[in-house]
């Protein structure tokens, strides 16, 4: 009864929360804009599909990054409408972005793919435009004539300067390689401005954004003998004040906390226990002493300083328990579902099947909770349309009826939100659908 009331009173900053406070009320989402829409039917290459996002500090600047290497940036031009800025090239699928702290006017940025780390910079060149050239255009070379060397048409050339305009321009500034045995899951910038973690199965190292060529080791869970591996680091994450607390979650469905002050090695530091699936991402709260945490089935909410189990667990996969079967054989259950926090602490969401999204109130009290499509009407009943009757039927022979979810909609597996972003002081969201980027405000 005494866990109970902790629960439901304790505050994540310390402070006493009443379990009776009137919560925040529900959000009224809408659509903002895409970037990338398909057409009905229309095949998605996979080179194109989004596999990570993120906002920066400001929520100003948006980063989206896809399998096939491209990091492209958007600039918002209004309160709630952002504009292509710029593209960047990098080997293989990108993995994780991070924004890391402005300087001078320039954008800084992690980004991972599953062997090689590249820290960039994005800054606006101004170009002058000048006059062009000195001789009459109607008499040269290309046109068949040369001017004589005492041309009057010739002259000094004159410095005007017609128009300024700029540019942006990328560069990859360092390349942080071979720390890694392993494919990379994460990346995790510090509040302290001078380092960040990289983290893959087994290991999670720490660096310098000035040194490239060395990293130290942090966390190790390698057995001497693999045989003996019995979980792998699924993500790890900074926490975004306390430049000296991180936490990584496992497969086993833990979440261990990490004070770098204790030791330089993770030994038996406090974590959370509940051993149910593999934990497919987690974010710190800002505003809050608060973890949230996401695996296939649910996503939790924890209390930092609470090491017993979760504050509050909400069902996001329920529906699925019959299919679990069916999703196991066609490695639907692998996929990794992310999550994301509103700055203010109050609300969550994580993505679904059927290009679906949810948002939680996660405030004491509240039962807000809202299942969205990544669409121009977000709130419509979806019901998916096969491209063909041979891939309709082969996908009821082998997996049975797709189903439906909460809400007795028709569910698709073949269509999942696994990336989305809350903007990190307004209620806004950002989420990825194949290679579409839609954009939701309330």
């Amino acid at each position: 009864e005494r866990e109970r009331e902790r629960r439901n009173s304790g505050g994540m900053n310390g402070e006493v929360v009443s379990a009776s406070a009137d919560p925040s009320p529900p959000l009224e989402w809408r659509f903002s804009q895409v970037f990338g829409e398909r057409s009905a039917g229309e095949e998605v290459n996979k080179v194109d599909v989004i596999s990570a996002i993120q906002f920066d500090n400001s929520g100003d600047h948006l980063a989206t990054g896809d399998r096939g290497g491209r990091v492209v940036l958007f600039e918002r031009t209004d309160a709630n409408n952002f504009d292509y800025l710029k593209s960047l090239e990098i080997e293989e699928k990108i993995n994780k972005i991070r924004w890391c702290q402005t300087a001078n006017g320039a954008l800084f940025l992690l980004s991972t793919n599953d062997k090689t780390i590249k820290f960039w910079k994005v800054q606006d060149k101004k170009i002058k435009k000048i006059c062009d050239v000195n001789s009459d255009l109607s008499r040269t070379v290309v046109n068949g004539e040369v001017p004589e060397a005492n041309s009057s048409s010739l002259r000094l050339p004159v410095i005007v300067v017609t128009s300024h305009e700029s540019s942006p321009v990328a560069r990859c500034r360092r390349v942080y390689s071979h720390a890694h045995d392993y494919h990379i899951n994460s990346i995790s910038n510090n509040s302290d401005g001078e380092t960040f973690i990289s983290a893959d199965d087994l290991r999670i190292n720490l660096w310098n954004l000035e040194i490239t060529n060395q990293s130290f080791n942090i966390v190790d869970v390698k057995p001497e003998k693999m045989e003996d591996l019995s979980e792998v680091i699924t993500s790890a994450e900074f926490h975004p004040t306390h430049c000296n607390m991180l936490a990584y979650s496992s497969s086993k469905g833990s979440i261990r906390l990490i004070d770098l002050r204790q030791s330089a090695l993770s030994g038996s530091k406090s974590f959370f226990t509940e051993i149910i699936a593999s934990v497919s991402d987690m974010k710190f709260a800002k505003e809050r002493r608060c973890l949230l945490s996401r695996d296939f089935m649910t996503l939790k909410l924890w209390d930092i300083n609470m090491d017993s189990g979760p504050v509050s667990t909400f069902q996001v996969h329920e529906h699925l328990k019959p299919k679990l079967c069916d999703l196991y054989e066609n490695d639907s259950i692998f996929d990794k579902f992310e999550c994301c926090i509103s700055g203010n602490g109050l609300q969550a969401a994580t993505g679904s099947c059927s290009n679906m999204f949810r948002v939680f109130g996660v405030s004491p009290g509240s039962t807000e909770t809202a299942s969205l499509e990544a669409s121009r009407n977000p709130t419509r009943r979806h019901v998916p349309v096969p491209s063909s009757p041979f891939k309709a039927l082969s996908r009821v022979v082998s997996r049975g009826y797709p189903g439906v979810d909460g809400n007795s909609n028709a569910l698709d597996y073949a269509t999942k939100l696994l990336h989305l972003a809350w903007h990190p002081s307004e209620n806004s969201i950002a989420c990825a659908a194949g290679n579409s980027l839609y954009m939701y405000y309330a």
